[in-house]
């Protein structure tokens, strides 16, 4: 918070330039109309089975029944679902952006530079406890299913950040929507001496009237920007705003959990036993609070990316 801090103090930002705007101001209606209803109701479905998960972790594992196990078994067994369709989603909302040809929007801009940079860094506390949990359950001697699960959710955890990370990066440099790609031309493409003769422009004779077609109907103002603006691709704006609302919702319960006590590195001895405990507390307490940050600015990355679409 204090980095964001330093890097915003003095910074004045044009109405033009505010965020990641570019200049496109939604309607309240259109910002829950234009989508498939898909990417929201499955959000929702594994925001409230994962709170329900959640819950029965918690009871299961503070309990005196000893159902630790079982806990773990459904918390990774949930966290691996939830994990691997965010990956799929995240990939399809690159592999979209592939048949998209809205204009690349190069122009600087600090804060999509510091979100960018937020995301990117956050994401190396979560790389950091999956690598340790992936060399612990490789090199350590217990091969059961619980060990599998852990493996799986390490492995899909680094896949997770790293497709959602190329998503989100990719949709905050698209330009508005409806904007074409141009060709740039280079703005001084000679190198010499110009001479201008201030003498030519007084000789040159008036030019005449452009000639008109007569009966023509010419398209007005505002035919003209409804033509332009109608996109032929609506159907990727459509799926980009179901992506980024599903991966929304599933990035808030993923933040949840951690964020309210769910502790699986402790309850699961794997990785306890392999590097000791005060090591292991260590490299979790010190790497998890990233990984709740970035969490946390996903989703308003996420929101952002789902408000430009």
């Amino acid at each position: 918070m204090l980095y964001v801090m330093w890097k915003n103090v003095g910074r004045l930002l044009a109405s033009s330039t505010h965020g990641h705007s570019h200049g496109h101001t939604p309607s309240r209606v259109s910002l829950f109309r234009e989508t498939l209803f898909a990417g929201p109701i499955l959000g929702l479905m594994l925001f409230v089975v994962g709170l329900a998960v959640f819950i029965i972790y918690e009871v299961q594992v503070s309990g005196e029944g000893g159902r630790t196990q079982q806990a773990l078994v459904i918390y990774y067994s949930f966290n691996i679902i939830c994990l691997g369709l965010m990956t799929l989603v995240s990939l399809s909302g690159s592999v979209i952006y592939r048949f998209d040809r809205r204009a690349m929007d190069h122009h600087k801009n600090p804060t999509r530079t510091l979100d960018v940079a937020l995301l990117m860094g956050a994401a190396l506390g979560q790389y950091a406890i999956s690598y340790y949990s992936i060399v612990a359950v490789v090199v350590g001697t217990p091969r059961d299913l619980l060990g599998a699960l852990n493996l799986a959710h390490a492995l899909l955890m680094i896949a997770q950040h790293t497709f959602q990370n190329v998503f989100i990066i990719e949709s905050l440099h698209r330009g508005p929507p409806g904007a074409k790609p141009h060709d740039t031309t280079p703005k001084e493409s000679c190198h010499g001496l110009t001479f201008a003769n201030q003498d030519a422009l007084h000789t040159l004779p008036a030019c005449p009237p452009t000639p008109r077609l007569v009966g023509t109907n010419p398209v007005g103002p505002q035919e003209a920007v409804a033509i332009i603006s109608a996109p032929r691709g609506h159907w990727r704006r459509r799926c980009l705003k179901d992506i980024s609302l599903f991966l929304l919702l599933c990035n808030v319960i993923l933040w949840i959990m951690p964020a309210f006590g769910a502790r699986p590195h402790f309850s699961n001895t794997v990785e306890v036993d392999f590097y000791g405990y005060s090591l292991w507390a260590a490299i979790v307490n010190i790497c998890l609070p990233f990984g709740i940050f970035y969490r946390m600015h996903a989703v308003s990355s996420l929101l952002e990316v789902y408000v430009l679409s």
